[in-house]
């Protein structure tokens, strides 16, 4: 039975195996590589420690429908909270039905499942579906975009405002490609966007049984090998904007690009700031899951009084390629550990030094259980001492 256990948590482990530590130094290239055709762009790996490369990162510019990308990120914290299911039905308002731009062409006054308007939202950047939510989630799109920007705020997002949900062009709301970057990292930690992001088209049926066929607007999760996830927008003012990631292995990468003259710039732009990424970083494995297969933990009046410990993740560093790291040296810090624990339970950490300096730090968990010692056991004990 134990052993199954074991098993079973260490999968878990494996299937939860993606670093985000808060030790981490933001770290810069020497400078832009290229040219990019856009107002601004950013390319970072996943964790946003290492600025690869970047042009007007922080100015304030109108982002067009990647403001779906918080209405999306709110969408599956509700879900994370359960406050919204997958199943529930979501009636469409009129208002909701009036929404020019991209859209699902819902029917007013009928209900869909939440699932579906997902899945029209993160593929064919549904406004009318983006509403439904909107008003279904908080009342009203205003109560909304309120949610909106008390979470831009929460990710630290501070040159960001939201007026809507859309992201149809409204007086006084704008982002960054770093703020951009932000909100993409926090929405992509929910697995199940990861569902819906490469589909490239499907028949969204409506209550009534007509189909509209809609198509992703993302063309890079189809031309770009690794790419699996993004945002498009574009806007007369905004221009053609897109976030994305893309993953190669153990590395993956986020790159915004606001402002392109096109679509076809606009991903061209995209693939290059991917390529240049790729080509030149990479993200090293510096202490696996069997690293840590001798390591264990002292139990406090524990039976038995030593348990073994894993990293709650295996433990990676981001950098360029052909580039030497520093010395590499990974200590155990146990934690004051009573009986009795369970598989799973932090028993400490484990710190992450190169050349001296902490580099990262994650949990220490307890990768077998153990008992509390019983009366007798500390008696038995205290005369195998004497």
């Amino acid at each position: 039975m134990k052993k199954k256990i074991l098993i079973a948590f260490i999968a878990l482990v494996i299937t939860a195996c993606t670093i985000i530590s808060s030790s981490v130094v933001s770290v810069k290239a020497d400078s832009s590589p290229m040219s990019v055709n856009a107002k601004s762009y950013l390319i970072t790996d996943f964790d946003m420690t290492t600025e690869i490369a970047s042009n007007e990162k922080d100015k304030r510019l109108p982002i067009a429908s990647m403001v779906k990308i918080m209405t999306l990120d709110l969408i599956f914290d509700s879900i994370d909270e359960g406050k919204l299911s997958l199943e529930d039905e979501i009636q469409v308002s009129e208002n909701a039905n009036s929404m020019g731009g991209s859209q699902a062409y819902l029917d007013a006054g009928a209900s869909y499942k939440a699932e579906e308007l997902i899945k029209s939202i993160i593929v064919a950047s549904a406004n009318d579906s983006c509403v439904a939510m909107a008003e279904h989630l908080a009342g009203s799109v205003d109560a909304f975009v309120a949610l909106m920007n008390q979470k831009a705020q929460s990710l630290e997002m501070h040159d960001t405002h939201f007026v809507n949900c859309t992201g149809l062009p409204a007086p006084n709301e704008y982002s960054t490609a770093a703020d951009v970057l932000k909100m993409t990292r926090d929405l992509m930690t929910h697995e199940r966007f990861f569902d819906y992001s490469g589909i490239w088209t499907f028949d969204f049926l409506h209550p009534s049984g007509r189909v509209t066929t809609l198509t992703n607007t993302n063309k890079l999760s189809r031309f770009y090998n690794g790419c699996d996830g993004g945002k498009t927008g574009y806007t007369s003012e905004a221009l053609s904007c897109l976030s994305a990631t893309a993953k190669r292995g153990d590395t993956r990468l986020l790159c915004v690009v606001i402002g392109a003259p096109s679509s076809k710039i606009r991903n061209a732009e995209v693939t290059k700031l991917f390529n240049y990424g790729f080509a030149n970083f990479e993200n090293k494995k510096i202490f696996s899951f069997d690293d840590a297969k001798n390591t264990v933990a002292e139990v406090i009046n524990g039976k038995p009084s030593r348990i073994k410990v894993v990293p709650e993740c295996e433990i990676y560093r981001f950098g360029a390629r052909n580039v030497h790291s520093g010395a590499i040296d990974v200590r155990f810090v146990p934690g004051t550990v009573e009986a009795p624990v369970a598989v799973g339970d932090v028993v400490g950490k484990f710190e992450v030094y190169e050349n001296g300096e902490l580099l990262k730090s994650v949990n220490a968990l307890a990768s077998e259980g153990c008992d509390r010692m019983s009366f007798m056991d500390i008696i038995g004990d205290i005369a195998k001492r004497w």
